[in-house]
């Protein structure tokens, strides 16, 4: 059935303006606290200027961890909460939380241990020295202990040159130990987020309201005022707290409701996506997590049949564009050359970069990778109004259930309501029911794919977990449904559904969020054309439109690589 925009997501919000909570900002953490919030019973709004995850939590490396590294700068509450909270995302959201093993190569015995600490005591200034077998040993024990009385992953192992070598061969042949311990892989991180949403939606019915495409302003008497970003409607709108989840624009946002602060100083890091089946068998399906020659520490990632490589860490001012400049893409050529140095890397095998800016809190002469990854939450006050305006600094993809539970009650000490409900150990999205071994896999197909074939079956159940029923009875429902002529692994009834059942709003939002087509580099010109057709229907869109959202879906795709065009329009 046609449809408008973003019509029935924000019309709920403009047809009741007001609630107990109001969220602005639709990362992961606004919205991991608007299904906390919801389950609590509360009447919860959340509201994102742009598309759901479409900021900061869409540029994440893809994994869910403890943090290692953050041993060094002292951060223990932020590595015990956040191996905790990965081994419950491996139970709670198995369909797209993974057990991740992850091996690092080392090429020194005992260097680092006595600069180590030097520079933890200097915030990351002197001379820097590379960490060694000793420290990184060390350091692995201290995070298995972490992972004690429910750990959901084995513990570290340590092998010589010739294992090593064995195992990967491709690795410098430099190096004398590798350290391998196990993490966990976020597959598809916007697709938990829709999850997340999806959940609120169930659990609060009318109470718990969601809309992209809608900004938050102040009004002149320094209420909150909403826009939707579309058709330029505006509402002021009531709540008794509002909650400040946008990220590394939370500053900006503070200061366009009328209460300026300066909690903010985030670092942007890029990441490239490269189709190169050789540094792929390389990997031996493993992560190499290791330290790069400038001591940042980086990572390639075999992910979607693709490599992943990253990241940055670099100071950012929100004003200028974010992009993944060609210098950066030097950098990540040189860190591949520096650990596997015998498979050759070019930009053309690259097929999709990406970069956001971490919302890290302000940290003056700090070196980047000293910043707390750690989150707080700050009060203040709206305008003149005196409504409570929660601020979250800092917050991260693997911790996001507990800083959400962390501004819920916040939230509802401040509403005077006792917590109803724990999140912890509650099933997120298709994660619910997800049949985690071979036979309850092979049990669940025989199931349900006897009207789209087991084939079809299993690799819907890969995308959507088990909210693959879903989308399996509407493939069953439309006897027109018919594989991409450009990209056959998707359908076009796939496509219509995902458009007209998850806030779609533009093309981009399908590409980039509700699929990995754009990751995997499979959105080329003719794919993104083929599917402004498929769902032009749907979308409501005539002729004019659809060639509108064709040339802004290759722009967003391209937003991050600085030779596409302008990058004013990159995620902001």
């Amino acid at each position: 059935m046609p449809r408008t925009s973003n019509a029935r997501a924000s019309r709920a919000v403009f047809d009741r303006p007001h609630a107990d909570v109001l969220i602005i900002g639709g990362g992961i953490n606004g919205i991991a606290t608007f299904r906390d919030l919801a389950l609590q019973g509360v009447d919860v709004v959340l509201v994102e200027r742009d598309d759901f995850v479409s900021g900061a939590s869409a540029a994440s490396s893809h994994m869910i961890h403890g943090g290692i590294r953050y041993l060094e700068n002292g951060e223990f509450r932020l590595v015990a909460e956040a191996v905790s909270e990965r081994n419950a995302l491996l139970r709670t959201a198995a369909h797209y939380v993974r057990p991740l093993r992850t091996t690092i190569p080392i090429y020194t015995t005992f260097s680092g241990i006595l600069s180590a600490p030097l520079r933890f005591l200097r915030h990351g200034k002197g001379a820097r020295r590379e960490r060694g077998a000793v420290l990184i040993k060390i350091g692995l024990v201290i995070y298995d202990a972490f992972s004690r009385g429910g750990g959901r992953v084995p513990r570290h192992s340590f092998h010589g040159r010739r294992r090593s070598l064995q195992e990967l061969p491709a690795l410098n042949p430099g190096v004398k130990y590798t350290a391998t311990y196990w993490d966990a892989s976020l597959h598809d991180p916007e697709r938990l987020a829709i999850d997340l949403v999806r959940d609120a939606r169930a659990a609060g019915g009318d109470r718990a309201r969601a809309a992209n495409y809608t900004a938050a302003v102040a009004g002149e008497d320094g209420s909150v005022v909403l826009e939707d970003t579309v058709t330029g409607a505006r509402v002021p709108f009531a709540a008794s707290v509002v909650i400040n989840a946008s990220g590394p624009w939370t500053d900006v946002t503070n200061r366009a409701l009328g209460a300026p602060t300066r909690f903010m100083g985030g670092t942007k890091g890029s990441h490239i996506v490269l189709d190169h089946p050789e540094l792929l068998a390389a990997t031996a399906g493993r992560e190499l997590f290791f330290e790069h020659k400038d001591g940042r520490i980086v990572l390639i990632y075999p992910l979607k049949g693709r490599v992943l490589v990253g990241t940055t860490d670099l100071p950012h001012d929100m004003a200028d564009p974010i992009v993944c400049t060609e210098a950066e893409v030097d950098y990540f050529i040189d860190l591949i050359g520096h650990v596997l140095p015998g498979i050759p890397v070019d930009r053309s095998q690259i097929v999709y970069r990406f970069s956001g800016v971490r919302p890290l809190p302000g940290h003056d002469d700090v070196a980047p990778g000293f910043v707390s990854r750690d989150y707080r939450i700050e009060s203040a006050t709206l305008g003149g109004s005196g409504v409570p305006v929660l601020s979250l600094v800092g917050g991260k993809w693997t911790t996001f259930r507990a800083s959400a539970e962390s501004l819920a009650d916040r939230a509802l000490e401040l509403l005077g309501r006792p917590r109803a409900r724990t999140t912890r150990g509650v099933p997120i999205g298709g994660g619910r029911g997800y049949p985690v071994t071979d036979r309850g896999r092979e049990r669940w197909l025989s199931v349900h794919s006897s009207d789209v074939g087991r084939e079809r079956a299993a690799v819907l159940l890969d995308r959507y977990g088990t909210h693959a029923e879903s989308l399996i009875r509407a493939l069953a429902d439309d006897p027109d449904d018919a594989p991409l002529s450009t990209l056959p692994d998707y359908s076009t009834a796939e496509l219509a559904y995902l458009a007209g059942d998850e806030d779609v709003v533009h093309l981009d939002d399908l590409l980039l969020r509700r699929t990995s087509i754009a990751f995997t580099g499979a959105a080329t010109e003719a794919t993104v054309a083929e599917i402004a057709d498929v769902v032009a229907e749907t979308m409501g869109w005539d002729a004019a439109a659809r060639s509108t959202e064709v040339a802004r879906a290759l722009q967003r795709v391209h937003a991050a690589d600085p030779s596409w065009g302008s990058a004013a329009t990159a995620i902001a």
